[in-house]
């Protein structure tokens, strides 16, 4: 067997599992789970449709490098989005069959498991980027999240002589699960170092769509374009970007995302993928340019979270330390004046309310000498707003009877 399948730990899920398992749900209240980052609205019927439309494309092998029309929609959409100048349809797009299995291939590709690599993962984190970077024989090493720095790492305060062994940087902005997002000059700040220390860049911006304020998030192709990478003799060296329709389109089980970014890495990738088996169904792929060209259910999509984290998180706020994130669809609230740690709020939430929360320990490694999950939950408000409403009503009950 392979002896790095030792190193992973359990998925955060199989860890409330275990929590919960030495507890009972309230049997007086209705279940109500803010623990996966699931989306709960509806599909688009439009989307639906399109997929119905092309079922007979199952008759077909699809190819690995995709549809022209798919790169096309996705090459289109990221023009839009990020104000960028036209994208090479045929080497700086791929579509992936979602982002996390996409996340997880890359590392395959771009680490050297000979060479004693590095993977730098911010923390907390998508525990695929700590999976990836030990399959691939390489070894996580963590920056942890600041709440002093909006949630952003401090990746100044990484030695040189951990940045001469990097290879691979996975930056999540917005971020999972702090909702953060980088800046102009954190982009420009960790170009620099790519550039200095010859390493790869994996932006995961699956959640660039859900967003609170009035400007969307930065884009790592639009910082790069900006600060003037884009027209350069090899453009967005180093820099690959990923992203899906999971959360923007609330299709998660179509599995359908891409990457997009420097065409020579990704000549690589796709000569890795035409080997993994990476080719995307082709009536997902018809399904995925109607979704990628409308831009009206993703609209009304933001319209629904933002009205749903309105209404929630003024309540949370009577009774935890949270705050409204830059974008995402989470909470990550400090539960320290509860006097309760992650893991006792998560149970007790559970076994008198029936409501499920993620412990943030969970989400998080101990770096530095501190895990920088502890005392804090994720909580994802993916269901319609009623239901979030009522959760908040049981965990504000909850945290009142504390002190009573």
């Amino acid at each position: 067997m392979n002896p790095h399948l030792d190193k992973l730990q359990s998925y955060p899920f199989e860890k409330l599992r275990q929590l919960f398992a030495k507890v009972s749900a309230s049997p007086a209240h209705s279940a109500i789970s803010l623990g996966m980052g699931e989306p709960k609205h509806p599909t688009p019927p439009f989307i639906q449709q399109a997929l119905i439309d092309n079922i007979g494309g199952l008759a077909n092998y699809p190819t690995t490098i995709g549809s022209e029309a798919l790169r096309g929609a996705i090459a289109d959409w990221l023009e839009r989005r990020y104000d960028l100048p036209a994208l090479d349809r045929a080497t700086q797009v791929l579509p992936v069959n979602g982002s996390r299995e996409a996340l997880f291939a890359f590392a395959q590709t771009v680490i050297d498991p000979a060479a004693g690599s590095l993977v730098v993962c911010p923390n907390p984190f998508y525990q695929i980027y700590e999976g990836a970077a030990y399959l691939a024989g390489a070894e996580p090493y963590f920056v942890n999240s600041d709440p002093a720095r909006n949630f952003g790492c401090d990746y100044d305060s990484i030695p040189a002589s951990v940045w001469q062994r990097v290879r691979l940087l996975f930056v999540c902005s917005p971020g999972n699960p702090t909702g953060a997002t980088l800046t102009l000059t954190d982009w420009e700040n960790l170009f620099a170092l790519s550039e200095r220390y010859d390493f790869i860049i994996a932006a995961d911006e699956c959640y660039s769509e859900i967003y609170h304020g009035d400007e969307a998030p930065l884009g790592a192709l639009q910082a790069a374009h900006v600060l003037g990478l884009s027209g350069v003799e090899r453009p967005y060296a180093r820099l690959v970007v990923f992203s899906s329709l999971s959360k923007r389109s609330n299709v998660p089980g179509m599995r359908s995302g891409f990457v997009a970014g420097d065409a020579e890495v990704l000549k690589k990738f796709l000569l890795y993928r035409t080997y993994h088996g990476g080719a995307m169904n082709p009536a997902v792929q018809a399904a995925s340019v109607a979704a990628w060209n409308d831009e009206t259910h993703v609209e009304d999509n933001r319209t629904q979270y933002r009205a749903k984290f309105a209404a929630i998180t003024p309540l949370l706020q009577t009774v935890l330390d949270v705050e409204l994130p830059d974008a995402g669809f989470y909470l990550w609230a400090d539960v320290s004046r509860t006097g309760l740690s992650d893991t006792e709020f998560a149970q007790r939430l559970y076994a008198e309310y029936n409501v499920t929360v993620l412990p943030g320990s969970f989400l998080a490694r101990t770096a530095h000498g501190v895990n920088p999950g502890h005392n804090r939950i994720r909580m994802a408000l993916v269901a319609e707003t009623a239901e979030g409403l009522e959760a908040a009503q049981r965990i504000v009950q909850f945290c009142q009877s504390l002190n009573q």
